[in-house]
C-alpha cells in the first residue's frame, strides 16, 4: 500500500501514549493497534517518505523495548522514534505524550571513533571548527548533549582550552518542541527538516574528522 501524504499527527496521539503509560501491556497495545498504525506510525512513515529526497531513507524504531537486561519489564516504548536519513547527514525525531523532539549529531561513538574525536577536538584547527559549530547551535537555542565526563581524559591537560568538548563521549543537539498546534499540520515536516539542516555542519565535521 502506498504511503499517504504527510498531514501531521491529526489523531489523539497524546491520549494513546498516556494510556500506554498507565497500562503498558500487550492487551492495551493489541486493543489500540489500529490507532497506533493509523494515527501514530502512519504519519511517521509519511514524514520519512517526504523527507527522503533531501536526507535519504529513514527508519522507524520498533515499539518493543529490549527488556533482557532491564529491571523495568514494561514491554513497550512510550514514544515513537525514527532516524531521518541513515547517512551522515541525517537526524532523529521522537513523538510522545509530551510532544515532539528533533535532534542530530552523534549519539554513540565506538572506542576507535571516540579516540579520533578527542584527537580532532585537541587539534587547534579542527577543534576550533567544532567550537564554532557548537556556538552557532547554542545561538539558535539548541540543547547540547553528550558531556559524560567530569574531567578531561588522561593524557590531556585539565585546563585545555576545549576542555568542555573533551569531556564529551558523544556529541548531539536537540530541540523539544512540546505540544504545538502545528503538530497536526503538514508544517511539522518543515520544523523537523530545519533541525536536521542545522545539524549538517556538525555531521560534516564528524564525517571529515571521525568517520
Amino acid at each position: 500500500m502506498a504511503t499517504e501524504e504527510f498531514r501531521g499527527w491529526t489523531g489523539d496521539f497524546q491520549g494513546y501514549f498516556i494510556g500506554l503509560q498507565l497500562d503498558n501491556s500487550k492487551s492495551y497495545f493489541d486493543a489500540h493497534r489500529a490507532v497506533y498504525q493509523s494515527e501514530i506510525r502512519g504519519p511517521m512513515e509519511a514524514l520519512l517518505k517526504q523527507l527522503e529526497a533531501e536526507f535519504g531513507p529513514g527508519k522507524i524504531f520498533r515499539p518493543n523495548r529490549d527488556i533482557r537486561f532491564s529491571a523495568d519489564k514494561s514491554p513497550y516504548k512510550t514514544n515513537i522514534a525514527a532516524d531521518v536519513g541513515m547517512g551522515s547527514g541525517g537526524g532523529y525525531v521522537s513523538l510522545d505524550a509530551k510532544g515532539l523532539m528533533a535532534a542530530a549529531g552523534r549519539y554513540m561513538l565506538e572506542p576507535a571513533d571516540l579516540a579520533k574525536f578527542r584527537a580532532a577536538v585537541a587539534d587547534d584547527r579542527s577543534g576550533q571548527e567544532l567550537v564554532a559549530i557548537v556556538a552557532e547551535l547554542e545561538g539558535k537555542k539548541y540543547e547540547i548533549g553528550g558531556q559524560d565526563l567530569k574531567r578531561v581524559p588522561g593524557g590531556l591537560p585539565q585546563d585545555h582550552p576545549r576542555a568542555r568538548l573533551l569531556k564529551h563521549k558523544r556529541l548531539y543537539f536537540w530541540r523539544s518542541f512540546g505540544l504545538k498546534p502545528w503538530l497536526a499540520k503538514p508544517d511539522a515536516a518543515n520544523r523537523i527538516a530545519e533541525v536536521i539542516r542545522d545539524g549538517r555542519p556538525l555531521n560534516e565535521w564528524f564525517a571529515r574528522h571521525v568517520s
